[in-house]
């Protein structure tokens, strides 16, 4: 199902069950998975991999070159997970050489209108990006993170896992899994409570995050500190040593 009027290049591999609509760009070297569909005056650019029953819709500008002054016309990717939605004028760019090369969006993304992801960004599982979020180059996101409208998340940013970025914030350090944040400068609003029970975490797993977010961000403790204290005192379930893990490793520091 491909509308006479589409421009795609002759090395492109696109599978028999894809749909493309009207004035549709697809450059060489872009493969496309069964089952997606490719809305109206969609731009796809060269090294661009689509999975499985994407859905992209019009306007839509997929793997356009690096916003960075250190790219120099190399050969980078853009991946992109099956499952996922990209609505209108969405632009998600390719990695950079010196980001590692590939920029990565996971598997069921909502990418609603007007978002961006810059180079050698990596998004998890289940991600939304509400409209106007805008995503700076080298952010990594975890899974089941959603993002808030006319966000603007900093460089080499981290977001942990089933995270929530309240709507208008700014972020410029790392926001530890399972929490809120909000703000210009974001700062931390405790936990996730309707987000992590909407995934069916149990009452005893927020308990002990409970205590977690507590020990580290109420009392007034270092990190060292804090972490010593959340291995005494709080039971390690896996997302208690993900929590723990997430802050000792944050490069940037984490946001309070």
């Amino acid at each position: 199902m491909i509308h006479p009027t589409a421009i795609i290049d002759s090395s492109a591999e696109i599978d028999t069950n894809v749909t493309i609509g009207p004035f549709v760009i697809i450059e060489a070297d872009v493969c496309i998975g069964s089952g997606t569909t490719i809305g109206p005056y969609t731009t796809i650019d060269q090294y661009v991999t689509i999975g499985e029953n994407c859905q992209i819709f019009q306007y839509a500008s997929i793997g356009a070159a690096p916003q960075d002054l250190k790219f120099h016309g190399e050969k980078t990717y853009l991946t992109i997970g099956r499952g996922s939605i990209i609505r209108e004028f969405v632009t998600i760019n390719r990695g950079t050489e010196f980001g590692g090369g590939i920029t990565e969006v996971g598997e069921e993304n909502y990418l609603m209108a007007y978002t961006h992801i810059a180079h050698d960004c990596k998004t998890g599982k289940q991600v939304i990006l509400a409209n106007n979020s805008t995503l700076a180059g080298h952010i990594i996101i975890g899974d089941n993170v959603t993002v808030g409208g006319l966000v603007a998340i900093h460089q080499f940013v981290q977001i942990g896992d089933f995270a929530y970025i309240g709507g208008k914030s700014a972020v410029v350090k790392d926001i530890p899994p399972y929490v809120i944040a909000a703000g210009d400068r974001a700062t931390l609003h405790g936990l996730n409570n309707v987000g992590l029970k909407r995934h069916k975490f149990s009452k005893s797993t927020l308990q002990e995050l409970k205590k977690t977010y507590r020990i580290f961000f109420r009392i007034g403790l270092t990190v060292k500190q804090a972490s010593e204290r959340v291995k005494a005192e709080v039971e390690q379930i896996p997302e208690v040593k993900n929590f723990i893990n997430f802050i000792i490793n944050s490069n940037r520091g984490v946001t309070r």
